[in-house]
């Protein structure tokens, strides 16, 4: 079997289970902080430059970070709907996911570059959290725990998504790979398992970390599309997750002084 294809197989599971048994012991504001690390979209890229190259993988890094508009605005339609206006979790998401391939349609057409890009969407990001609905007791932790076929499905949903966007990025070209990498697959699958056991407040405390967090993966993707050209997959990436790690570490800070106001 090809090494690569290997790597796609083992790389998602690893990380979702991973923060999959974290968010069931810190509550559903703090799982949305941990799931909106670049889990599924930070091994794309690094897939994308083995197989594609360094250049195509720089590419899709713009891409994404202009796909974080189109996941923050999925998050603040499926929060408003289900939260402020009441309809179903399944109508919430389906106009979520409508909001975020309106948003991908939109953007795919804008001529940009990356610091352009990195700029707009942390003001977007900037906004979204003015306009997010809160619900109370955001740092509330959630006693139950994920049965072995919600963290199968999410397994199974996740390494789709990558095996997916790498094996027709070629069809699709560098930016629009971008833009559907961070397609809201994993924050679905969790938003829905939450709305249903515990209602849309906590369902929206999850995504509302997970939206927060977004900062760390526009700083992540802005710092591998500057350097993946000229300092290699490896350097690049190191750098980084270093920078990575002191802003979501910054971003965990901010949301623990929300919750004591």
């Amino acid at each position: 079997m090809d090494a690569i294809l290997i790597l796609k197989l083992i790389m998602a599971p690893i990380l979702i289970l991973g923060a999959s048994f974290a968010s069931s012991r810190w509550g559903h504001t703090i799982s949305g902080w941990l799931v909106s690390l670049p889990l599924n979209s930070a091994p794309v890229i690094f897939l994308l430059a083995l197989e594609q190259g360094p250049s195509f993988a720089s590419s899709s890094a713009e891409g994404i970070i202009l796909g974080l508009a189109s996941l923050s605005g999925f998050s603040l339609a499926y929060s408003w709907l289900s939260l402020r206006l009441g309809l179903h979790c399944l109508y919430s998401m389906i106009l979520g996911w409508t909001v975020f391939f309106f948003f991908s349609f939109l953007l795919e057409n804008v001529s940009s570059n990356l610091i352009l890009s990195f700029i707009g969407v942390t003001v977007w990001l900037l906004i979204v959290e003015r306009l997010f609905p809160r619900a109370k007791n955001q740092f509330t932790v959630d006693s139950g725990s994920f049965g072995r076929r919600e963290l199968v499905i999410r397994v199974v949903a996740a390494t789709s998504l990558i095996i997916l966007v790498t094996t027709y990025a070629p069809l699709l070209g560098p930016k629009l790979s971008g833009l559907l990498t961070p397609f809201p697959i994993y924050t679905s699958v969790l938003a829905w398992s939450i709305h249903h056991r515990q209602g849309a407040g906590s369902s929206v405390k999850f995504v509302h970390g997970a939206t927060f967090g977004l900062f760390t993966s526009a700083i992540f993707f802005l710092v591998v599309g500057s350097l993946i050209t000229s300092w290699g997959v490896g350097v690049s990436y190191i750098t980084a997750i270093s920078l990575s790690i002191i802003t979501h570490g910054f971003l965990l800070r901010q949301l623990t002084l929300q919750s004591s106001t």
